[in-house]
């Protein structure tokens, strides 16, 4: 019989134990503080019939949707590029959910583009949105999420680049560029940080556009002024373009709100440069920016007033964001950044088995931990405890519990703590209490 070799297609992964208990410590504090911010959850399919997804992104990111079909299905099927577009579909779909609708999804998403660090093709997210209202409050709460999440993660060299595209919309009109070319104009001006300023200038000759033009547009973008004073100097300059007044006076309003929110000045500033590539956005945009190692961006979302309207004639207004958990995992690994307890396994205990005639022992004292909501594991077979001691070591597991012929006579559990290279009796009435205060005093809550 011929052996199929094990292999995976390319961008994709197995997340063996190990990576999965790093993923579930930074899951488990993203819900959390999702939660915390008053977001419910959702799930929605893996696979959108295509017309839901298409027409939604724009040229560029569509060519990275997996169309799927099965045999004899007639409907067209997509796996989805985002989740935005999906929960989009949903609001349009029950009408009589609570207005502001507030939603996290963490589910995988999946875009045929070419595998490179930290890029991946089927990939996890990590979204909170808020539909139904147009204050610049729930704006500004999606800041306060992301900052929160990324502290609590131990992130401490990070800047939350904000932006409105109806700015940029007005820089468009006030450099003379035709409003038919303005989401060619985001793609490009998306590229500044990759591939520099003059690279860019390159690409918009390339498109057409007057040098006067291209002139124009640069010195606005160009870095200097941070915050508000970049604001008022823009406001000044943009005076004539009502588009762009308004979004500079909402980016104006949300900054007002974010040192009562507890975010901290240098954690944000205004980027007038920063796009986000989707076509569906349409005010504030945010995207957060690692400054050490500089992998790109690791959350980004903004305002989508008009994509719930795809689906039905109520539309709706929309804001949100997406934690990048795929890069923020690489980040956090590379720089160390895990608790001391956050292990390679999630099991606390390993039972042993002393001999076959104390297996029974063994089993009870199993379901008695079991029963105090310790995670426990049970070694199957009565090889020598060298051995079964060397397994849990080699798992990453912390303590061993022993029943042999001693502990059974004086009623004790012999508990040894690998880590420590420790070992001590406990009465078996305590143990699973001992245990409990073993990993309590262990446990680090996350940084506030």
């Amino acid at each position: 019989m011929e052996v199929i070799q094990p292999r995976l297609p390319k961008g994709m992964r197995d997340i063996l134990p190990r990576q999965m208990v790093l993923r579930q410590y930074v899951l488990g504090i993203v819900e959390r503080t999702f939660a915390e911010f008053g977001f419910e959850p959702l799930i929605t399919p893996s696979v959108e019939l295509a017309e839901i997804l298409l027409g939604k992104y724009g040229a560029e990111a569509e060519k990275l949707i997996f169309m799927v079909q099965h045999r004899g299905g007639k409907e067209k099927l997509a796996l989805r590029y985002d989740l935005s577009v999906p929960l989009s579909r949903v609001v349009a779909q029950y009408p009589d959910l609570p207005k502001p609708f507030r939603r996290y999804q963490i589910a995988p998403v999946w875009r045929a583009e070419r595998p490179q660090k930290g890029r991946y093709r089927e990939f996890w997210q990590c979204d909170a949105d808020i539909v139904g209202s147009s204050s610049m409050l729930a704006d500004a709460e999606i800041i306060a999420l992301i900052y929160t999440v990324l502290q609590r993660l131990g992130f401490q060299q990070f800047v939350i680049r904000l932006n409105d595209r109806k700015i940029l919309s007005g820089i468009g009109q006030y450099s003379g560029v035709p409003e038919a070319q303005l989401p060619e104009l985001y793609r490009t001006i998306d590229k500044l940080d990759k591939i520099g300023i003059e690279a860019v200038r390159e690409e918009l000759q390339e498109s057409g556009l007057a040098g006067q033009t291209i002139d124009r547009l640069l010195a606005l973008l160009q870095p200097g002024k941070d915050g508000q004073a970049a604001l008022d100097d823009l406001r000044r300059e943009l005076m004539d373009y009502p588009l762009a007044q308004e979004g500079i006076a909402e980016l104006t309003e949300l900054l007002s709100y974010l040192p009562s929110l507890g975010v901290k000045d240098g954690f944000y500033r205004v980027d007038l440069a920063m796009v986000r590539g989707l076509d569906y956005y349409t005010g504030p945009i945010y995207e957060t920016v690692v400054e050490k190692p500089r992998i790109g961006s690791i959350t980004g979302g903004g305002r989508f007033d008009g994509l719930v309207g795809k689906f039905s004639v109520q539309s709706y207004p929309a804001t949100g964001t997406t934690i990048g958990i795929e890069r923020i995992l690489d980040v956090m690994e590379e720089l160390r950044m895990f608790p001391s307890d956050v292990g390679e396994t999630t099991v606390q205990v390993l039972v042993t088995i002393f001999s076959a005639e104390l297996m029974h022992e063994s089993l009870r004292l199993l379901t008695e931990l079991r029963s105090a909501g310790l995670r426990c594991e049970l070694y199957y077979d009565a090889d020598p405890l060298g051995t079964q001691i060397r397994y849990a070591l080699k798992k990453g597991i912390p303590f061993v519990a022993i029943v042999g012929p001693d502990e059974l006579a004086s009623a004790q559990v012999t508990l040894r703590n690998l880590p420590l290279k420790s070992q001590v009796q406990v009465a078996r009435s305590e143990v699973s209490e001992f245990l409990r205060r073993q990993f309590a005093s262990e446990a680090t809550p996350p940084p506030l």
